[in-house]
């Protein structure tokens, strides 16, 4: 056997091991590779296909409907598109394919596709709705929220204030978008404010719009209606049994610009339609918004549309990062040794005044995600009754080594002395005023803006 001979073996037995449908044809049409798992999407053999001119076997498609034809002809690549065709049987097949030209030495000999099963994605999607369609209100209170505003363990003078303003804006139906960092607690933000509203004893539902796929989420989100696909049934969306609550919205910036169309469509006329139906159906449905990017980048990204935008920035929040709150270190930390003090059946006091005096000044870039992680880990391995060095997740202990190393080696470079003057400084400022930014740009005699830009570029660790 030769080496061209061997390497297409491997090559056709490693295309043949992959779990996903892979047609490809030339650029006359006829197919030259087509797997098994193509094979049972389509309800064909592949001695029915392989050979044979891709139209003659898919009747239904043309030159223009056919993604494999289209790619072969305009040498363009189509990502995650769905296509509805009947085979030579009459059986109705739906997949969401991505689909390639097939180039050697720069000449387009033909396009390939990898295919998965939009009907076996459709009917998880129907199994998911049906299990929360199958859930009572009451189920929902208690499954869903567990969290207040009270929750939200703070001594920083702005949060406070914030906390403050979200329990009397919880009281209005109007949407709200919650913006910070991961770690920062928004969705716990989102549970408070739901619980704090009229509706608190309505269902809660929370659905990331990252979590599912684009081809899924629309059919979640407003629901199906019987036949506008293969095997679909009538089926509420989560704005139906979110009814009379709240549906929160987690990364919101990443539902297709399409989906928000319709998003905005419902926030504004207040009814649902659902997916291949033209009635619509009233909803009294509030929509809490999350993301982990400020909403002016994600408009500059081109991923929120700039209408939706401005009908959810009514009632805005942005949620202090742990690092602008560092007075709130302390009493968060006490907080999750006692928590764990119960659940581990532990006697831990505290932290080492060296790890503590460390806590203060690292950056905490996972927020207070980071933090509680962290606890929870160093309670794990702890057998003493204070937290120390040795019990540190290994990515902190070797931040704190690289922090020593520096104390220990102070460097006479006039630039990295004025910037750790500044950044001591800034720390002093920030605690003298419990976090307080305004305040402590007032002190420093600089522009808040200024000592937020210093903040997020010249801490260590700072994002």
């Amino acid at each position: 056997m030769g080496k061209d001979e061997m390497t297409n073996e491997v090559l056709t037995a490693i295309l043949k091991s992959i779990d996903e449908g892979i047609h490809a044809v030339d650029t006359a049409g006829y197919t030259i590779f087509y797997n098994e798992v193509a094979a049972r999407h389509d309800g064909l053999k592949i001695s029915e296909v392989l050979g044979r001119p891709l139209l003659s076997v898919f009747p239904s498609l043309n030159e223009r409907t056919s993604t494999l034809l289209k790619v072969a002809k305009t040498r363009q690549p189509i990502i995650n598109q769905t296509q509805t065709y009947v085979n030579i049987y009459g059986k109705t097949i739906e997949t969401v394919n991505t689909t390639l030209p097939i180039l050697v030495g720069g000449r387009v000999i033909g396009a390939v596709e990898i295919a998965k099963d939009y009907s076996r994605m459709k009917l998880l999607s129907e199994r998911l709705l049906h299990f929360q369609k199958s859930k009572q209100p009451k189920a929902w209170k208690q499954e869903s929220v567990k969290y207040t505003l009270n929750d939200l363990l703070t001594v920083n003078h702005d949060f406070l204030a914030m906390k403050e303003k979200a329990r009397k804006l919880a009281q209005t139906d109007a949407p709200i978008l919650v913006f910070g960092e991961s770690g920062s607690g928004k969705e716990l933000f989102v549970q408070g404010i739901h619980h704090a509203s009229r509706r608190s004893q309505a269902p809660f539902v929370a659905q990331n719009c990252a979590a599912i796929p684009e081809t899924l989420l629309e059919s979640i989100l407003f629901g199906t209606s019987k036949g506008s696909y293969t095997g679909a049934v009538d089926r509420p969306g989560l704005f139906e049994l979110a009814d009379g609550g709240t549906l929160f919205l987690d990364e919101l910036h990443t539902m297709p610009i399409v989906l928000q169309a319709k998003l905005l469509r419902v926030l504004e006329e207040g009814s649902v339609r659902r997916v291949g139906s033209v009635k619509e159906i009233p909803v009294n449905t509030r929509v809490i918004s999350a993301m982990n990017i400020d909403p002016r980048t994600a408009l500059e990204q081109g991923t929120l549309r700039p209408d939706l935008f401005y009908r959810l920035n009514v009632l805005t929040f942005e949620l202090i990062p742990l690092r602008e709150r560092p007075e709130d270190i302390d009493l968060l930390t006490s907080s999750f040794i006692h928590s764990f003090n119960k659940s581990l059946n532990k006697k831990v006091a505290s932290l080492e005044d060296g790890l503590k005096e460390y806590f203060h000044t690292y950056s905490w870039p996972g927020n207070v995600r980071e933090l509680k992680h962290a606890i929870e880990y160093m309670m794990n391995v702890c057998e003493e009754e204070m937290l120390s060095e040795a019990d540190l997740p290994i990515i902190l202990k070797q931040k704190k080594r690289q922090y020593m190393k520096k104390e220990r080696s102070p460097s006479l470079s006039l630039r990295e002395n004025l910037k750790e003057l500044e950044i001591r400084l800034i720390r002093d400022a920030l605690q003298i005023t419990k976090g307080n930014i305004k305040q402590a740009s007032v002190l420093l005699g600089i522009p808040r803006q200024t000592l937020q830009y210093k903040l997020q570029k010249n801490l260590p660790g700072a994002e």
